[in-house]
């Protein structure tokens, strides 16, 4: 039998709502509320990209990052989870309030439904550093149904050195530092866009 993508996108919705609703959404026993987002080494990411398909490798940055730092070449997609609110400054890390994207799950669906993808499949997220942005969005994939979200440990740009003359630089591990395929452009089939 043959379905419009309308009409496989209800049928899925529905059943990934109805799973929800009833708790069944297991994996190794396990309800998803109760999982722990797991991480991927920058080079295991690298590795699965190449031999799976099927895998959504979404870049959960705000674009405007992304402009001044770089992205992996290999990154799928570009759905923030969190965005820099302008209007609103954070004093104690003095910065912009980051706030999540209320599209974000919505974003993800859609994304897999380009590729082909549906719930079930492989999601990996990777923001600066892994935690801020990277681990909780994998998180709330899970909490939401998505039971194969990981992250990227370290992140992008990786930890910052501690001391000495380049305290401070994000030289440590990551992404851009474990010789993996990056690049300083930006692409206009992947960055986030408001449309």
């Amino acid at each position: 039998m043959t379905y419009s993508i309308n009409t496989r996108r209800i049928i899925r919705d529905i059943a990934t709502l109805a799973l929800l609703a009833f708790g069944l959404v297991m994996v190794g026993g396990a309800n998803a509320q109760e999982m722990k987002a797991r991480s991927l080494t920058p080079h295991k990411t690298f590795e699965l990209l190449l031999n799976d398909k099927n895998v959504l490798f979404v870049d959960v940055r705000d674009p405007i990052e992304i402009m001044f730092t770089g992205s992996a070449n290999a990154t799928h997609v570009n759905i923030p989870y969190l965005f820099a609110d302008k209007n609103q400054w954070d004093e104690k890390y003095s910065r912009f309030v980051m706030k999540r994207n209320p599209e974000f799950i919505a974003q993800i669906s859609k994304a897999l439904e380009e590729r082909g993808l549906d719930f079930t499949s492989t999601i990996v997220t990777i923001c600066r550093s892994g935690s801020e942005r990277g681990l909780p969005s994998a998180q709330f994939l899970i909490d939401s149904g998505y039971t194969n979200a990981f992250y990227v440990d370290h992140g992008f740009q990786g930890d910052a050195i501690k001391e000495g003359a380049n305290k401070g630089m994000r030289l440590v591990n990551g992404w851009q530092n474990s010789g993996l395929p990056w690049t300083s452009k930006l692409d206009g089939e992947v960055i986030f866009r408001n449309k």
